[in-house]
């Protein structure tokens, strides 16, 4: 014991032990795999690509190395480089590869599943210090040296319990949010090849569409306008400006957390101003990623990297264009598999024009605008209820692992 005081809290209680992360367990770095080494047979190797998205593929390796890195259904995995985090494996045998800790408890006073804990704490703790700018790094030594305090068994299993109960309600709230995901886009791939009346279908040059739509351009639709170009002199000027840039506009929504600024004059604030509602395009990056200027800032204006879409007709909405450039772009790739197959990768006023959209009658339109609407509201309701539940767990899991909150009677309404 090293003393009653946690580097990071007051003081714990008189039952608590402090101790370090490197007394409590065991720490086997994974193998240095190398590309030769790959296969595509054997037994998968676990990458920290893989540990934070199952769906990335997996290498393979059916050779011969120690038994003791082969990694089993339940094992703690860390890992420490790159993209920090905490891991229960649960995908079969599989073999660990470097820059991944398997993390094994080694204290008769120390239960597996609170010792899980310890370790997202502890990495979640020394996370926010790790060298590195893109690339995150941890040593063995911070790592072994980071403290944690260790309550008796019966309130560390009461601990565990409220924890997996709430990481249990954070991933039931992550597999409704992909299903209902995976409806909405079946629901869209119906609604803009089929319709809302069972009419007959026609093929035209971007797919099927119902018999009565009309294909036409975005230039025949809507007044297109791309933001300020941004230069050295527009950040030293007398009338700073927030403005919204590509790393702002989402699919869907805007992100306003990261707002920059610069000079507009008179004759630019009157161009490139926001009205709520305008559309708002991405001209590279992720190409034709689209959201609607919802007004949360009052003075607002944006860069050259956007395009601004203001309809010129009652034939459209930027309602409906705003879900017809998600469908096209993010889940058909309707434009770019037109003519050369290839995808677009860059969209400058010129190609943006000449674009199609299916057009159908306001009528419609507005049904499409509204089942759509629908759809992605439950989605969102099951987003923010994943952010409060997570910031449930962040919360919880610092109070209850320092001792600010005592499990006593400790029961979270999730």
């Amino acid at each position: 014991m090293i003393g009653r005081q946690l580097e990071y809290s007051a003081a714990l209680p008189p039952t608590w032990q402090v101790t370090t992360v490197g007394k409590i367990g065991s720490y086997l770095n994974g193998f240095a795999f190398k590309p030769d080494h790959w296969s595509t047979d054997g037994l998968p190797i676990i990458r920290i690509q893989n540990l934070n998205d199952f769906r990335k593929p997996f290498n393979y390796f059916n050779g011969e190395i120690p038994e003791k890195y082969r990694i089993n259904d339940g094992d703690i995995l860390v890992s420490w480089s790159a993209s920090l985090g905490t891991f229960r494996w649960n995908r079969g045998d599989a073999w660990l590869n470097q820059h991944i800790f398997k993390a094994t408890p080694n204290l008769k006073n120390v239960t597996d599943d609170f010792f899980f804990w310890v370790m997202v704490h502890a990495i979640q703790r020394i996370a926010s210090n790790a060298r590195g700018s893109t690339m995150k790094h941890v040593t063995g030594k911070e790592f072994s040296n980071s403290q944690v305090a260790l309550p008796p068994l019966p309130e560390q299993k009461k601990i565990a319990h409220i924890l997996s109960m709430v990481q249990r309600a954070i991933e039931a709230q992550e597999r409704i949010i992909q299903t209902t995901t995976e409806l909405k886009k079946t629901l869209m791939h119906k609604l803009f090849t089929e319709g809302t009346r069972g009419e007959p279908q026609k093929q035209t040059e971007i797919g099927l569409i119902p018999e009565s739509w009309e294909l036409i351009s975005i230039e025949d639709l809507f007044e297109t306008q791309l933001g300020k170009m941004l230069s050295r002199k527009s950040k030293v000027g007398d009338s700073p400006k927030p403005y919204l840039r590509n790393k702002n506009v989402q699919w869907g929504r805007i992100d306003t957390g990261d707002m920059l600024q610069m000079d507009f004059n008179d004759r630019e604030m009157e161009k490139f101003q926001l009205r709520k509602g305008d559309l708002l395009v991405c001209e590279g990056g992720e190409v034709g990623r689209a959201a609607l200027w919802d007004g949360s800032i009052n003075e607002c204006y944006y860069q050259k990297a956007l395009h601004r879409l203001r309809p010129k007709t009652k034939q459209i909405t930027n309602e409906y264009m705003a879900h017809w450039m998600m469908f096209a772009f993010l889940l058909t790739n309707t434009y770019g598999v037109t003519g050369t197959r290839t995808t677009i990768a860059h969209l400058p006023e010129i190609k943006l024009k000449p674009l199609l959209v299916p057009t159908p009658s306001p009528e419609e339109r507005d049904m499409i605008v509204c089942a759509l609407d629908s759809s992605e509201q439950k989605i969102e309701k099951h987003r923010r209820k994943h952010v409060q539940l997570q910031d449930l767990f962040r919360t919880l899991l610092h109070k209850l692992m320092t001792a600010k909150t005592r499990v006593n009677g400790l029961e979270p309404t999730l």
